[in-house]
C-alpha cells in the first residue's frame, strides 16, 4: 500500500502522471488478490507482485534515465520480485493442494 500512499504524499495524482494508471492497477491487483480465498489467491498474487516488479522496475528505468536513482522504486522492485519468487516456490500457486490427487 505504500505506492497508494507515496500518490498521495507527491502529489501525483495529475494526469501527466506517466505511472499514474499503473499504480492504481498495480493496488487494485494486490487488494483483489489479498480478497480471494485461499486456492485463487496464490496464482493471483504472483500475478499482482509480478505486475508490481515490472512497473516498479520501469520507474527505477525513468529515473536512470535523468541520471537519478530511485530509490524507494528500486527498493519496491527487488522486494516484489523476491515476494513474487517466494509466491511461486511454495508450489501453491498453480491452484488447490494435490497431495491427494492420484
Amino acid at each position: 500500500m505504500s505506492t497508494f500512499v507515496f500518490l498521495f504524499l507527491h502529489d501525483s495524482w495529475r494526469s501527466d502522471n506517466l505511472f499514474l494508471v499503473p499504480d492504481l492497477v498495480l493496488c487494485l491487483l494486490l487488494l483483489v488478490a489479498a480478497a480471494l480465498p485461499a486456492t485463487l489467491a496464490g496464482p493471483a498474487l504472483l500475478g499482482a507482485f509480478a505486475f508490481a516488479s515490472g512497473v516498479l522496475a520501469t520507474s527505477v528505468a525513468s529515473y536512470a534515465v535523468d541520471g537519478r536513482l530511485g530509490v524507494a522504486s528500486l527498493f519496491g522492485a527487488v522486494a516484489a520480485a523476491i515476494v513474487a519468487g517466494a509466491v511461486a516456490s511454495t508450489g501453491r500457486y498453480a491452484g488447490p493442494d494435490r497431495r491427494n490427487v492420484r
